[in-house]
């Protein structure tokens, strides 16, 4: 029969195995070095490359220890040019992180902006997917040239969880928050969709149209979302918000017998949890080849 003492030295083993089991699955979240505050992005697209062109201003501040470098991340794009208040910046970039260095030192709670000019080539990513979401190249080109009849052309995207800076520059880990605004300039017979709201639609003279999306509350760069289109949109309400559903042209009459509950659970949840629904729509997407099940995009 074992000692009081042999059981007891006995457990420790096992406890250190088991906790050294478990420290070597955590995963820590992402180092703050700086703070997300803003993100404006103004994009179009070249469906024969499969790219987008994209200008962004990321606002941001030091998350605590002053610093006169930023680095963002930005996979597989060209970058053609950094700057601060027009001022251009010194950088170094490779394939994954931009390294920027900042005109000056920035101390806690000091924003900036910096300006990125730059194209997206998503089909030069290289990073893979998993089991439950089969690619993580971020941005997707749908039947492009059109050459499937049976197949609609769309642009849409997906960024859990860091698949967003395959189609802008961003500090791409859960850990941050942002509010947004994106202006999509598209061909007119396109419909499109992100985060927030629809503040203007302009047509231009070139036969294109700029959507105008803005999103007041912060959000992980992850939930950013665009949808690009020839979409019908199927309205409903809740409470004073929209609730709309996009589908097909050819699936517009079914998509309340799909969706048709939405504004009745957003009841439920929002009584049984105690807190209101708080975003600015309900929006429900149907696109083709998606790479995942769905996405909880804000």
């Amino acid at each position: 029969m074992m000692s009081k003492k042999w059981l007891f030295f006995i457990f420790l083993i096992f406890s250190l195995v088991s906790f050294s089991q478990t420290y070597d699955s955590y995963k820590p979240e992402r180092d703050k070095i700086h703070d997300l505050v803003h993100t404006k992005l103004k994009v179009d697209f070249n469906f024969n490359k499969k790219e987008l062109n994209g200008e962004a201003w990321v606002t941001a501040k030091p998350h605590f220890y002053a610093t006169d470098h930023f680095s963002l991340d930005a996979k597989a794009m060209i970058i053609h040019q950094v700057s601060f208040n027009n001022e251009i910046l010194e950088y170094s970039y490779d394939d994954y992180k931009i390294n920027i260095d900042l005109p000056k030192e920035f101390r806690k709670g000091e924003e900036f902006t910096i300006y990125i000019k730059y194209t997206a080539r998503p089909e030069k990513v290289a990073q893979k997917g998993s089991a439950a979401i089969t690619s993580a190249k971020g941005l997707y080109f749908i039947n492009a040239d059109g050459y499937d009849k049976n197949k609609p052309t769309q642009i849409w995207t997906q960024g859990e969880t860091e698949a967003s800076s395959c189609w802008f520059p961003t500090i791409d880990t859960p850990n941050q928050k942002t509010t947004q605004e994106i202006y999509i300039t598209v061909e007119d017979k396109y419909v499109t969709l992100s985060n927030g709201d629809l503040v203007s639609s302009k047509k231009n003279k070139d036969g294109t149209r700029t959507d105008y999306w803005k999103q007041d509350l912060p959000h992980a760069p992850y939930l950013f979302m665009m949808a690009i289109g020839e979409f019908a949109v199927v309205q409903d309400t809740w409470e004073g918000i929209p609730v709309n559903y996009l589908v097909e042209p050819k699936d517009s009459a079914e998509a309340k017998n799909v969706f048709g509950n939405t504004p009745e659970m957003l009841s439920f949840y929002s009584k049984i949890l105690g807190y209101r629904y708080p975003w600015e729509k309900y929006n429900q997407i149907i696109v083709s080849d998606y790479v995942s099940g769905a996405m909880e995009n804000t």
